[in-house]
């Protein structure tokens, strides 16, 4: 952000298969060394695109409470 703040990953609730609208709509920040094992609220099953920085990590479960399956992404 432009105030100097790191973040990890971002999460966007829209995504297009044209480029130039590939992550849009709402965002969710997650900032380094984030763990959390619940959605917030409204986001549950609603992320579509997400980016990863440089030298971190994303993992997410598909339940919740880090239940069933799960997958990593990096930048």
């Amino acid at each position: 952000p432009a105030n100097g703040t790191r973040l990890c990953a971002l999460l966007y609730a829209d995504d297009s298969p044209y480029y130039d609208r590939c992550c849009a709509g709402d965002v969710l920040e997650v900032p380094p060394d984030s763990d959390v094992p619940y959605m917030p609220r409204g986001w549950s099953a609603r992320t579509s695109s997400l980016v990863v920085g440089a030298r971190c990590e994303l993992t997410v479960w598909s339940g919740k409470a880090k239940k069933g399956n799960s997958r990593r992404f990096s930048a």
